[in-house]
């Protein structure tokens, strides 16, 4: 158990360990990503190495002047029209006439966002896979002033011009850190001194019982499925969210904004 102020070491265990095992992404290729709010918040991010900018003239010069960023010298730009841009995403992906490539994101570690403030949640997701979701989760989450997002390597979708696309820009602010192994960083955030809490319908307490005023994360399961077993184990609590009897169930990334609401509506204790 770590002392109170000690930075706890979670690298070698549930932490991502730098030349480990994979990222969680598809390759180690560059990814590209469309449209304007996540090519503005990419071109912004300090962190992100931009290979290509691809737009109009019109779309470029738009998007620099009312987002006030400048491009990064090295960045080779190409002026485009819309029907070249096109075939360079996913079909009909709603590209707004600007496309930017880059290369992924460095591997963050749990231990270097984990820092144990009560107004920080943290998010973990348990086998969400739907990059739509995860993407709007990370919205939600950078709204509410959550600490990351802790998804598990193998099972989360990489880093894509979807993803990016529904994050609207968190992708680049929000830190999102992959572990090998999601009982592990469980265990580790618990020694951290956060309160684990698994959503699932079938919980006995209401999230308003169940939430404390310490640090809090939250854990959510893949629509369908919910929470595996295993990963319900390692929480502290398992609570449901009061919906009407009507309504079976929520979509992740609604159960997520209203538990990340939840947990910012708290009263906590002035430091």
């Amino acid at each position: 158990m770590a002392k109170k102020g000690e930075k706890k070491a979670l690298r070698g265990r549930a932490g991502r360990m730098q030349g480990g095992r994979g990222s969680g992404r598809a390759s180690k290729g560059a990814v590209r990503f469309w449209g304007r709010h996540a090519v503005a918040a990419a071109l912004a991010n300090e962190n992100r190495t931009i290979l290509k900018l691809w737009g109009t003239r019109e779309a470029i010069d738009a998007m620099l002047e009312e987002e006030q960023i400048e491009l990064p010298q090295d960045v080779r730009v190409e002026y485009a029209q819309n029907t070249d841009m096109a075939r360079l995403v996913a079909r009909d992906a709603p590209h707004q006439n600007l496309v930017v490539e880059c290369d992924p994101l460095d591997d963050i570690f749990l231990d270097d966002v984990a820092l144990g403030e009560p107004g920080a949640p943290i998010v973990v997701l348990d086998h969400v896979t739907d990059p739509h979701n995860v993407g709007a989760i990370m919205r939600s989450a950078a709204a509410f002033g959550a600490a990351c997002i802790v998804t598990q390597d193998r099972h989360a979708p990489p880093e894509s011009g979807v993803l990016a696309k529904s994050a609207s820009g968190a992708l680049e602010t929000l830190p999102w850190v992959r572990v090998v192994n999601l009982s592990r960083a469980l265990d580790d955030l618990a020694e951290a001194g956060y309160w684990r809490i698994g959503l699932d319908g079938d919980g006995e307490a209401t999230l308003a019982d169940a939430l404390t005023t310490g640090p809090v994360a939250l854990v959510l399961g893949a629509e369908g499925d919910g929470l595996r077993h295993n990963i319900g184990q390692h929480c502290d609590q398992i609570a449901r969210l009061p919906i009407a009897t009507a309504v079976e169930s929520l979509n992740v990334s609604n159960a997520a904004a209203i538990s990340l609401y939840a947990c910012a509506m708290r009263d906590l204790p002035e430091n």
